[in-house]
């Protein structure tokens, strides 16, 4: 357990930390960071996955045909780690289908489709002003009923991560956003620095934190000043400015950039007293405790020289990806063929269809020039250089881990913490040989969750075979015992009736059986 104060008197004395490995890339935000975040058209259509965040999926409250308002939500669960999605805009259902989803496969998913009716009618959930009166319980409630999970990439359920069940002597703001090319959290903090704080005071009287750090990397001037003014009257909060590095923006990096300890492998931040939130949180909840808005909008950055308009947008969730590249102006004489990275270009993935939504945890649409990011050549044998090892920031020995992951040998690969990647893309970028290596390690950890997930299923279904044996076995147990205590009555009772009496009832029944075969047999003597 880290003890807060010696880290906030550390880091203000300017003493931070370095994680092993990592990453220098270009940073190219100013493509997309030198306009304020604009504030775009409806599409014609909206497509709202059911599911945007790690836990379960909600059931589905609305019907095609039916009308909904700007907020109302479309999915409810008495899960914990389910949260609702919201409709973004009033407008009706028209269609409730499988649709292409926003994941590196591809494959398509639970949706729910909108037409926008072009009135964004809200459905205000009742306002919190005076919070600090609220028990922690009411406030969960409605960052829940808000459909908030983490806006900074993983989408873990905000209400489930604020309840913790161990003291927290660290509250960490994420305003990393390390990234190369991504610019919505720098612009977010330039423009509703205000709003983040009250979302960080809010998380405040709900956790009760011993320290409250606010990390900007020292990339972000702008950002950097505009943080501090809003919290220049607040001097519990301490402000880190944190050197530039990719990735320092990880979760575990920057915990150990700012104390110094590491989060054990096998444990979470809260396990050595941190927890961490991004600023996109916070503005949200901030919006959804003292506006009661419900999460139906982002920033998302559109960036990359193939757009001739690069800028950061508040884009509606289910806003499909040819809709924001029409506000970006693409020119598709700037590519060979249309390449769309939703993420950066270390950790996104290309889309293969122009109708994937923005989703919770979308924050940019890369969309790069023929020269500007190539394609990615053919891989070559690896050559063993090491210098991926040197760049993990995990600690982990990617040589082997794409040796196995490629090999399917997915329990050495697990030996040598697969589950530990982070899927930076530190080593793919430093690779000679072209290697994609987290391809090979998503692909690896698809297949592994797969496997369990089936082996889970064989199990469930294994127990429900044994219970229902066991079932029958047990009625047909109970019916013979039931049969047996039947005929041991009927003995009993004839015994007390008389036992000659008895004898003699049955054979007089069996002498009359014996007469009547026998003139059945004489009957049929005389006929022959």
């Amino acid at each position: 357990m880290i003890d807060a104060n010696n880290v906030v008197q550390q880091i203000t004395k300017g003493q931070l930390f370095d994680f092993a490995g990592g990453v220098h890339p270009p940073q190219q935000k100013s493509l997309s960071n030198t306009t304020p975040i604009n504030t775009i058209a409806e599409p014609e259509r909206l497509y709202i996955p059911v599911k945007q965040h790690i836990g379960v999926q909600g059931s589905i409250r609305v019907c095609i045909g039916q009308n909904v308002s700007k907020g109302e939500p479309l999915t409810t669960s008495g899960n914990p780690f389910a949260v609702p999605v919201h409709a973004s805009t009033s407008g009706m259902v028209v269609e409730i289908t499988e649709h292409p989803s926003a994941h590196p496969s591809g494959l398509p998913e639970t949706t729910i489709i909108i037409e926008p009716d072009g009135h964004a009618q809200w459905q205000l959930m009742p306002v919190i002003t005076d919070y600090f009166s609220e028990d922690k319980v009411t406030l969960l409630e409605r960052i829940c009923q808000a459909g908030i999970s983490g806006l900074g990439g993983a989408g873990f359920p905000t209400h489930i991560k604020t309840n913790p069940q161990k003291p927290v002597e660290c509250l960490i703001i994420n305003g990393i956003e390390c990234e190369p090319y991504i610019s919505s959290d720098d612009r977010i903090m330039r423009e509703h620095a205000w709003q983040i704080k009250q979302g960080i005071n809010i998380l405040r009287h709900i956790i009760n934190p011993k320290q409250i750090i606010i990390a900007v990397e020292d990339n972000k001037p702008e950002a950097m000043d505009a943080i501090k003014t809003a919290c220049i009257d607040d001097t519990s909060i301490t402000i880190a400015n944190v050197p530039t590095k990719y990735p320092a923006g990880g979760e575990r990096q920057l915990i150990q950039v700012l104390t110094g300890e590491e989060v054990p492998h096998d444990g979470l931040p809260i396990d050595i007293g941190c927890l961490m939130y991004n600023v996109g949180t916070c503005y949200a909840i901030a919006d959804a405790v003292l506006h009661g808005k419900a999460l139906v909008q982002r920033v998302v950055t559109l960036t990359g020289q193939a757009l001739k308009a690069p800028q950061n947008v508040w884009a509606l969730l289910g806003t499909p990806i040819h809709h924001l590249l029409t506000v970006g102006d693409y020119d598709p004489q700037r590519q060979r063929s249309q390449k769309v990275i939703m993420g950066g270009p270390m950790m996104g993935f290309t889309v293969h269809n122009d109708l994937v939504p923005v989703v919770k945890i979308t924050n940019c649409l890369l969309v790069p020039d023929r020269e500007e990011l190539p394609d990615i050549q053919d891989e070559r044998p690896c050559i063993r250089c090491g210098l991926c090892a040197d760049a993990c920031p995990a600690g982990l020995l990617p040589q082997q881990l794409f040796w196995h992951s490629k090999a399917k040998e997915y329990d050495k690969a697990q030996a040598y913490n697969l589950d530990a990647c982070i899927e930076c893309g530190a080593c793919a970028y430093v690779c000679p040989s072209e290697i994609p290596l987290v391809h090979y390690y998503r692909k690896a950890k698809s297949d592994i969750k797969h496997q369990a997930a089936e082996k889970e299923k064989s199990e469930k279904a294994r127990e429900r075979f044994e219970t229902r044996q066991a079932r029958l076995l047990a009625d047909k147990q109970a019916r013979e015992e039931k049969h047996r205590l039947a005929a041991e009555a009927r003995k009993k009772a004839m015994e007390q009736k008389g036992g000659s009496d008895a004898k003699d009832k049955i054979a007089a029944a069996l002498a009359r059986a014996k007469a009547k075969r026998a003139a059945a047999q004489t009957n049929k003597d005389a006929e022959e």
